[in-house]
This record gives C-alpha cells, sequence and structure tokens, in this order.
C-alpha cells in the first residue's frame, strides 16, 4: 500500500508540479479514500450539493465503523457492536465501498478496484472479515438514517413575471435543497438570516459600488493576485474545502479514527451550511450583481449608477444571490478546524483548484483563507460583501454545533 501510495504521488508530482507543496506525507486511508472519494464526485460530474451530500454520508460512515472498532469516542446512536480485534483499516474500505456505490454507480469498476486493492493490503485472517463486516454494517445503517432525507421529484419554481412578457427560461438550481433533513441544525430555517440592506441604504450603495468597480469582467479595479485570487475560487464542490481538511488530517501524530471523525464534522457542517444557505436564498430571492448593476435606476438610490453592459468576471451562478454559499461553507468548515487544532501547531492551509489549472494557494491562518474566500467572491462579480459578512456568521453557528455534537475529548 505504501509503495502504491508513493508512485501515486511521484505521478501527480510530474504531472502537476503545484501540487508539492500538498501536505502528502502522512496521508493514511482515511485520506486516501477521501482523495478517492472526491475524484468520484468530479468523474461523475456531481454538483456541488449533491456532492457535498454524498460525501457527509460516506464520511458520516466511515467514522461510525472506525470509532466501533477502536471506540476512542463515545458510542453513537448506531450503536454497532463489532467483534473485538476487527481491523480498522478493513472496515474502513468497506464503509467507503458501501456508500459509495450508492452514488456513483456508474463508477462501480473504479470502486470495485480500489476496495480489492485496500483490502490486499490487509492480512487476510479473522480481523479482516470483522472488519469488513463492520463497515457494510456502518455503511448500511447510514443510509437508512438518511433514507428519508430525499427531495420531491416535482421542482416546481415559479418564475417571477408577468402574463406575456419573456424572462430567462433557465430554472435556477438547488431550489428545494432547503426540504432536506439537516444532520446537526433543528431545521432549515435555524439560521436564517435577517433580510438583505434596503435598497434606499448607504450599506446597498456601498457594497454595489464596490463590486461594480471590483467583479466587473472588463475595466475592473482588481490587481493581477486579486484576479488569481478571483479564478481559484471559481471553483465549487467539496474538491476545493478537502484540500484544506486534508493539511490537518496528514499532520503528524494522527490517528485512523481522529481523522474519520474530523472528515466526519467537516462534511455534516458543509452538507448543513448548504442547506441553511439555499433557504436564505429562496426565502429572499436577492437579486444577483449583474441584475442589479444593470437596472440600477429602478433601485431608488441616488448612490448608485446604471451600467447597461456590465459583467461579472465570472458566469454568474444560477441561484438568488443572499447569503453568500461559498462563504459559509468555509466559515463552518474553518470553525471546525480551529476547534480540531486547539492550542496545537497551526499547519500550513494548503489546497488546489480546478478553476485555476491546478494551482495551489496556502494559509497560515485560518481567519486568512476565510477571509480570502469572501474576497473571491467580491472579485468573481457574483456577492455582496454584506452577503460574505453574513453568510460567515451563519457558517460559524453551523461550525460550533457540529464542534459540540463531534468533537469531544477522547476516552
Amino acid at each position: 500500500m505504501i509503495l502504491s501510495r508513493l508512485l501515486r504521488i511521484a505521478v501527480l508530482l510530474m504531472t502537476m508540479p503545484t501540487l508539492f507543496f500538498a501536505p502528502w506525507a502522512y496521508a493514511d486511508i482515511v485520506v486516501d479514500w477521501n482523495i478517492k472519494a472526491v475524484e468520484l464526485s468530479i468523474e461523475a460530474k456531481a454538483p456541488a450539493g449533491p456532492a457535498n451530500r454524498a460525501l457527509a454520508i460516506v464520511h458520516t460512515a466511515v467514522y461510525e465503523a472506525a470509532n466501533a472498532i477502536s471506540k476512542r469516542y463515545p458510542a453513537s446512536a448506531l450503536k454497532l457492536e463489532p467483534t473485538a480485534g476487527a481491523s480498522i483499516e478493513a472496515a474502513i474500505a468497506a464503509a467507503n465501498r458501501g456508500t459509495l456505490l450508492k452514488f456513483f454507480p456508474t463508477q462501480q469498476a473504479v470502486i470495485e478496484a480500489s476496495y480489492q486493492a485496500a483490502l490486499a493490503a490487509i492480512a487476510d485472517d479473522q480481523a479482516k472479515s470483522d472488519g469488513v463486516a463492520v463497515g457494510e454494517k456502518a455503511a448500511a445503517a447510514v443510509l437508512a438514517s438518511r433514507a428519508d432525507d430525499v427531495l420531491s421529484a416535482d421542482e416546481s419554481y415559479r418564475p417571477h413575471t408577468t402574463a406575456g412578457v419573456y424572462v430567462p427560461t433557465v430554472i435556477p438550481v438547488f431550489v428545494q435543497w432547503s426540504a432536506r433533513k439537516p444532520w446537526l441544525m433543528n431545521s432549515p430555517a435555524q439560521f436564517r438570516p435577517g433580510p438583505p440592506p434596503k435598497l434606499s441604504s448607504a450599506l446597498w450603495a456601498r457594497d454595489y459600488n464596490e463590486i461594480k468597480t471590483m467583479g466587473a469582467k472588463n475595466g475592473s479595479r482588481r490587481s493581477a493576485e486579486q484576479t488569481d485570487i478571483a479564478r481559484f475560487w471559481e471553483a465549487t464542490g467539496p474538491a476545493i474545502y478537502h484540500g484544506v481538511v486534508r493539511s490537518v488530517a496528514n499532520m503528524p501524530g494522527r490517528d485512523l479514527t481522529q481523522n474519520a471523525r474530523l472528515f466526519a464534522a467537516v462534511t455534516q457542517a458543509s452538507d448543513d451550511a448548504l442547506i441553511a444557505v439555499f433557504d436564505g436564498k429562496y426565502h429572499y430571492g436577492f437579486w444577483r450583481p449583474i441584475t442589479a448593476i444593470r437596472n440600477a435606476d429602478k433601485d431608488g438610490n441616488k448612490a448608485t449608477e446604471r451600467d447597461p453592459s456590465w459583467l461579472p468576471f465570472i458566469d454568474t451562478p444560477m441561484h438568488p444571490e443572499y447569503p453568500c454559499a461559498h462563504c459559509i461553507s468555509a466559515s463552518a468548515l474553518g470553525t471546525v478546524i480551529r476547534a480540531e487544532i486547539g492550542t496545537g501547531p497551526m499547519p500550513v492551509l494548503s489546497t488546489n483548484s480546478p478553476t485555476a489549472k491546478g494551482a495551489a494557494r496556502s494559509w497560515t491562518s485560518i481567519d486568512a483563507f476565510i477571509q480570502e474566500v469572501s474576497e473571491a467572491r467580491i472579485y468573481d462579480g457574483v456577492h455582496y460583501r454584506n452577503s460574505t459578512e453574513v453568510a460567515n456568521a451563519m457558517g460559524r453557528k453551523i461550525g460550533a454545533l457540529a464542534v459540540d455534537r463531534w468533537l469531544r475529548p477522547a476516552r
């Protein structure tokens, strides 16, 4: 297994030099499977919402399997009872296989090959068989616990128009996402924020003029560095965020159950963050910058000047503006990581972006990482500053729920 990992690293270093800066040195089977799960979501072209949901279920099952054997942390409501001495590695492999096949059935051959390779590295004995049984039970139990977390097949978004008047006919995405069952929150609306700024306010004028200047596709005042940041964070979904989590998981001295718990906490917080943010987005239906700037003569604010041909730096996502989804995700993740690190040494946080040709970016503090995500969405021309600040506050609250549930002291 070590040899295959080193070969994979060598290939990555040759094909994408920027990955040299990613912290691979202490990878374990939890991290290996996380990388594989993210790759599968990319290959399946899974949108951010479904990808986050899938990985939350995957990593919850992995944690339940690992902890059922190690008993390092308090037992969950699933109360799995494994045979003493079962292989944690085999359990983790089986939990991944059992859940990943559910979400990515078209990639069965890849999943099965990865599973068999993982099992081949484990001694063929009773502990291995018992571990597989634990992993399979964990996968089945977690999938069953989320069986009622299913969206209606009948999407019912109603475009805003008057009879006979054309409006764009592309249906927004994730309209029903807030109908899902949260992992941590009491309800999707638990942290629903107050409304966006009044269009007559000075706050609205501030945010409008900032994004009009800094988020424009043409004639922007962005620096070259700010444009690089904007392109980097055009990426969505688990891929760009899980690299940051692996910066912590790959620190020396960590064990399998500890890393499994970290990924379970982060993925549940991330999934709830999207449930909460889409609740807010479709509750308020606030306009995106491209709409606002091309219609500024209608907002009743003398401090906003219309630009009839303004375009954002990136394509505008197909859902309402307020609050910022990227920002709530970064803040929720950062809150969990902050608690996980505690007073220990701060690793360099790093990840790569598929929208920036695989380029890597690094941060020496959690606050710097969260702030960069917020700034990027302004530079992208798709979110106002107030929306980023509101979303960050929501993310901290959701992250705190994950910390309270998951990051309990070890026995």
